[in-house]
């Protein structure tokens, strides 16, 4: 006879809470910094949409794939840690890619030890290029750099992240007849080059020195007697120089930078994305053989505390460091050595997870079941559209917050403590749900957590100094805890029992990975057009006018009648029973009626 191990349920639990927070603790000290290395790497806004929407949409795909293809081989706990050590090793691969020249690493770094005086500024930069008895020649030269080298970081994202100063040819002509109103103009356009806080002095000479060559070129093309400024371009080399896309050799370094860290942050994506959905199988399966699913629910909040923990953690540590580490290392780079070595820790605890396969439970036919009840309820549908516009919303904070608060002066410390503040009061949101519930209905709920997340955005558009962000984060506890409280109570009304789990995958799918994605992809290319304020009010806006109209749809839409499972079980039990005539039943009614009065009657006789 076979012999069964003792389940031990509270072990169980607490090998999944840990392993839930350590990996949430792993995660947080890096993806929420990642738009901001980006950023210093040299990446337009544009391009971060794209790299981030790539990565959500990649999770929406494979991480169903691969966890139906872990348990087809009976492959979970080999996928967990493959995933564990894999996802550390690539993403240490994206230190190795080097900045574009339009950016620097140092962004973020104090100008403490840079002059602030334009005449030094401008002599320094003048040594870098070479050196001609002619004022017009020199103002030329110096205003290139400037122009060309785009290592200023201004104090907001502007509209257009590619403008640059340029000086025209009427600029240049003038030049010849007014030197000293070229080298006044040439002077501001150093000093508010330098004037900001956030650009480091040693940094700008190495970058500037490093398009002295294109400069050097130039001024070779410049043809005597002509008329024609210096630097300009003829029509064929206009065309050849447009025609870039036709030989990955003649590519600019800037979108160089893009491809490999969209290659690098793929694969990333495709080794870490299936890490979640075979432990939380694996974990809810075993939970459930031990008859003990209802507790499944108690290991979400260490995730929440552990990603707590690990962006208040990395963002403190990387803002007591300098700005280069060994001399050269930036110090940005330390956030993804938190999370290669934090991924280390959850491997012992991946080793003795426990995890069950139940070869019955197809979860393919489960998610299309879920997603046809979805589809079949109208109020469903409506929940679902707000979650993927939540998603869409929520994709604006996640990957431009950083920049907002980086341009009025915050530093790691700051972001880090602001999104550790927003993730511990949505962890806080448990406590309020009874008193909430009473007050409110989920659907009233659900317009509440949106229009709460509206507000956020509103507020994010006018942030003015490095801790102002910190007050709004309060509002997470609605805006995440809240909404997705009422997805909850949505999906227990819709879903047949034990499709639960999966309509709820339905609905973090439309919202974590699809809305998230799509959201992305339109964001950075509404900050690369219109800027990061217009961004968040236009989130905000978009969110409020939904809010409106929701309680509207929800009150035309038609309430379903909650089934009697136990009434249709009865019913169920044999086939005769569907087709007993009404007369039979109306017979056994009235035998049963003459019963109990025969009953009643005998008792009164006897007393």
């Amino acid at each position: 006879m076979k012999r069964y191990k003792q389940i031990d349920v509270k072990r169980a639990l607490a090998l999944a809470g840990t392993f839930n927070f350590l990996c949430s603790c792993a995660r947080a000290c890096l993806l929420p910094f990642l738009t901001l290395y980006f950023r210093q790497l040299g990446l337009t806004p544009a391009m971060t949409g794209i790299v981030m929407g790539t990565k959500h949409l990649i999770t929406l795909v494979w991480s169903p794939v691969a966890s139906l293809l872990s348990k087809h081989y009976n492959k979970r706990r080999v996928v967990i840690n493959g995933s564990l050590v894999c996802s550390a090793a690539v993403a240490l691969v994206l230190l190795i890619i080097p900045p574009a020249d339009v950016r620097t690493q140092a962004a973020t770094c104090n100008m403490s030890n840079v002059s602030s005086s334009p005449t030094q500024s401008l002599g320094g930069m003048s040594s870098v290029g070479p050196t001609t008895s002619s004022t017009r020649t020199r103002a030329k030269i110096n205003t290139t750099l400037v122009s060309l080298s785009g290592v200023t970081f201004p104090a907001k994202t502007p509209p257009d992240a590619n403008s640059a100063p340029v000086v025209t040819s009427k600029a240049s002509l003038d030049e010849k007849s007014h030197p000293q109103l070229s080298q006044e103009n040439v002077s501001v356009v150093v000093n508010n080059s330098l004037a900001e806080p956030k650009t480091n002095g040693s940094i700008t000479r190495q970058t500037t020195s490093s398009v002295a060559a294109p400069v050097r070129k130039k001024r070779s093309n410049f043809k005597s007697g002509s008329g024609e400024p210096l630097g300009e371009k003829t029509e064929e080399e206009k065309e050849s120089h447009f025609g870039f896309l036709d030989s990955l050799k003649v590519m600019d370094t800037q979108h160089q930078l893009f491809f490999l860290i969209l290659i690098t942050v793929s694969v990333w994506e495709s080794v870490s994305a299936p890490l979640e959905w075979a432990a939380d199988d694996g974990l809810y399966e075993y939970l459930d053989f031990a008859d003990a699913s209802d507790r499944y629910g108690s290991t979400k909040v260490w995730g929440l505390l552990g990603a707590a923990c690990g962006v208040g953690g990395a963002g403190l540590l990387v803002s007591q460091l300098s700005c280069l580490i060994a001399g050269q290392i930036p110090r940005s780079a330390v956030h993804f050595y938190c999370y290669a070595g934090v991924a280390a820790l959850p491997l012992p605890a991946a080793t003795y997870l426990p995890l069950y396969l139940n070869k019955k439970r197809d979860r393919a036919n489960r998610l299309l079941k879920a997603a046809q009840l979805v589809r079949g309820s109208p109020r469903a549908l409506l929940c679902a559209a707000t979650t993927l516009l939540v998603g869409v919303a929520g994709s604006a904070v996640d990957n431009f917050l950083l920049w907002q608060m980086q341009d009025h002066g915050s530093s790691e410390l700051h972001m880090g403590l602001s999104l550790a503040l927003a993730l511990l009061s949505q962890a806080a949101f448990p406590l309020l749900a009874g008193r909430v519930s009473k007050l409110l209905s989920p659907g009233r709920v659900l317009t509440v957590g949106a229009a709460s997340l509206g507000l956020q955005c509103f507020y994010y558009s006018f942030l003015w100094g490095s801790w102002a962000a910190l007050p709004a984060q309060v509002l997470s506890c609605f805006s995440s805890g809240a909404l997705w409280w009422a997805v909850k109570v949505q999906c227990e009304a819709v879903a047949t029992p034990g499709a639960e789990r999966s309509v709820r995958r339905i609905y973090s799918a439309l919202s974590l990975h699809l809305g998230s994605g799509l959201g992305s992809f339109a964001g950075g290319f509404v900050v690369q057009r219109f800027g990061l304020t217009w961004l968040f009010r236009g989130v905000a806006v978009g969110v409020m006018v939904w809010c409106v109209c929701l309680p509207l749809l929800q009150w035309k839409a038609p309430r379903q009648r909650r089934i009697n499972y136990s009434r249709l079980l009865a019913a169920d039990a044999s086939e005769a029973s569907d087709s007993e005539s009404e007369q039979e039943r109306d017979w056994l009614d009235k035998a049963l009626e003459d019963d109990r009065s025969n009953n009643n009657y005998g008792r009164r006789i006897n007393h």
